[in-house]
């Protein structure tokens, strides 16, 4: 896989290095020439001292070859303006971007060719809940681009889909349970798994049928926290 990572701060570095050791091709963009000097000789992946906001800068390398475009500067306008390059002028198949501030999260959307966006806080968030909270419907990843999200909840003793199979729960269309945990162990669910009281539920829905999840797994319509 071919990865382009813009800004060599410390998590596009750590990003780099990490699937650079996994065997991926990773090109860093950084614009600051003594960062570069600094990190090349430890970070065995393909550097490029440029801006990666200038069109010509990823014309030169290429960049229209890439899997997926990592935009993790420390600006937000610097990632959003690399983002919209990578879609709209390169047609990057994923384009992933950093949120730094999280008031500018809902600008990282797919109208500036954002598939994923990260934003630490929000994470950080969604994972409070995630540990506090039992019978409520918890979104962990938003996917720009397919609309799709990650949710997870815990089934609470009340919940509607205690003891019942996944077959029997008739789960809405564009809807998969893509994992359950139990005591701390892994099941890759099946048509006839069943779920219990406290399991960990983690699915993927559109938006469409959200509301449709949360009664079957929570039976409540109340408003899941938005992270």
């Amino acid at each position: 896989m071919r990865v382009v990572i813009v800004g060599a701060g410390s998590v596009g570095t750590y990003i780099a290095e990490d699937l650079h050791r996994a065997g991926h091709e990773v090109l860093v963009i950084e614009r600051d020439e003594d960062v570069v000097t600094r990190l090349r000789p430890s970070i065995g992946c393909q550097w490029l001292v440029a801006d990666a906001c200038e069109v010509t800068s990823l014309q030169n390398e290429n960049v229209e070859g890439a899997d997926v475009i990592v935009a993790a500067t420390g600006d937000d306008e610097d990632n959003l303006v690399v983002s919209l390059l990578a879609k709209q002028e390169f047609m990057i198949p994923r384009v992933i971007a950093r949120v730094n501030h999280p008031k500018n999260h809902w600008m990282f959307n797919r109208s500036w060719g954002v598939d994923v966006a990260v934003s630490t806080p929000h994470l950080l968030s969604s994972l409070v809940e995630e540990a506090v909270s039992v019978g409520s419907l918890v979104r962990l990843l938003q996917f720009e681009r397919s609309g799709a999200r990650l949710v997870e909840v815990t089934l609470a003793e009340d919940s509607p889909a205690r003891n019942l199979s996944i077959f029997e729960l008739r789960l809405p269309r564009e809807t998969s349970i893509v994992a359950v945990l139990r005591s701390s162990n892994l099941i890759v669910p099946r048509g006839d798994t069943t779920l219990r009281v406290g399991d960990e539920v983690i699915a993927l829905v559109t938006i469409e049928y959200e509301e449709e999840l949360r009664l079957l797994l929570v039976g409540s319509a109340v408003t899941p926290p938005t992270v």
